[in-house]
């Protein structure tokens, strides 16, 4: 009997883990003729998510739990459920229920089908607000602009991977994570399904602004050198009007015998250039902090606690 992992990343969703458990389990027992796991990853809680998990692991031993010894982040929780899960397939959902389980009874039909990655692409957002909304259909049309690799629109890390993706997965060894685009630049056969997103079932988000921002940059500097060749082109095209400026002064100034008072010019030539410097500085700094960190070889994630593991998915506690 094949078996479904299902891996879900969860920080401080108290209010979520058991409704989100009983909709899991209906959806996974409707599918007869597999088997499942449910891998709940604490990403360093502080409220009683932690507890609630430790129950339901009591009561079903389908679940299984692993916790952390801090906060190392959604992509480390991803990848620590990863690690650990035994399926021939795998399917990656947030804890907020606003990626409704019951969809993975259709992503199951299409692997069956012979996909090997397939990804829920969201027809409505209710609930979310218009700056959320208008930043992620930025994102991903800029990504795709400057990436090789195309990142499916409109999905989030909602999918379902084959055993065969999540074994190339393992491979891959970057300490700043984007799953799916990890995923999109493996390849494979993928498909998409639509469905309808619901409002968050309760609690807050997790990601603001400026965590949507932080993670944008680390997704267009983690599959791409084109920042890079932007500020190139910055630089080039800065150097070329200043050298036209300073012609056309100089023609002003011998031909045409006109007076002319550079400070203002110069004073917002400085500050401009000075921007720009700092701008191109930025970008390559972005990219030497991503090889130092990457140089320490610091684990993704440290394991404080975990439980309903025995066998072949029982493993270490640093990644």
């Amino acid at each position: 009997m094949p078996t479904i992992s299902v891996v879900i990343p969860v920080f401080n969703e108290e209010e979520n883990i058991v409704p989100l458990y009983e909709r899991l389990s209906r959806s996974l027992l409707a599918l007869e003729s597999f088997s499942h796991e449910i891998i709940f990853v604490d990403d360093g809680s502080r409220d009683q998510s932690l507890a609630l998990i430790k129950s339901l692991s009591l009561k079903d031993d389908a679940v299984k739990y692993i916790s952390f010894s801090r906060n190392f982040g959604h992509e480390s929780a991803t990848t620590a459920g990863f690690d650990r899960a035994t399926g021939d397939c795998v399917v990656l959902i947030d804890a907020d229920l606003q990626d409704p389980p019951e969809v993975i009874c259709e992503m199951v039909e299409k692997w069956k089908e012979g996909y090997e990655v397939v990804y829920a692409q969201r027809k409505k957002r209710p609930g979310e607000s218009f700056l959320k909304k208008f930043t992620s259909y930025l994102f991903y049309r800029i990504i795709n602009v400057i990436s090789p690799q195309k990142l499916p629109v409109d999905t989030g890390d909602f999918r379902l991977v084959d055993r065969r993706v999540l074994q190339a997965l393992r491979t891959m060894g970057e300490y700043n994570r984007m799953i799916r685009g990890m995923i999109a630049w493996l390849g494979f056969r993928h498909t998409g399904i639509l469905y309808e997103r619901e409002e968050r079932h309760g609690g807050k988000t997790k990601y603001n602004f400026i965590k949507l921002l932080w993670l944008s940059l680390d997704a267009m500097t983690g599959f791409s050198i084109v920042p890079l060749r932007i500020s190139i082109a910055i630089g080039f095209t800065v150097m070329f009007l200043s050298f036209l400026g300073g012609c056309a002064v100089l023609y002003h100034k011998l031909f045409l015998g006109l007076s002319i008072q550079g400070y203002a010019l110069q004073t917002i030539g400085l500050f401009f250039l000075g921007g720009i410097q700092l701008f191109i500085l930025g970008i390559m700094g972005e990219y030497v902090g991503k090889t130092y960190i990457q140089s320490l070889r610091r684990p993704l994630y440290v394991i404080s606690q975990e439980g309903g593991f025995t066998g072949n998915n029982a493993g270490s506690s640093l990644r």
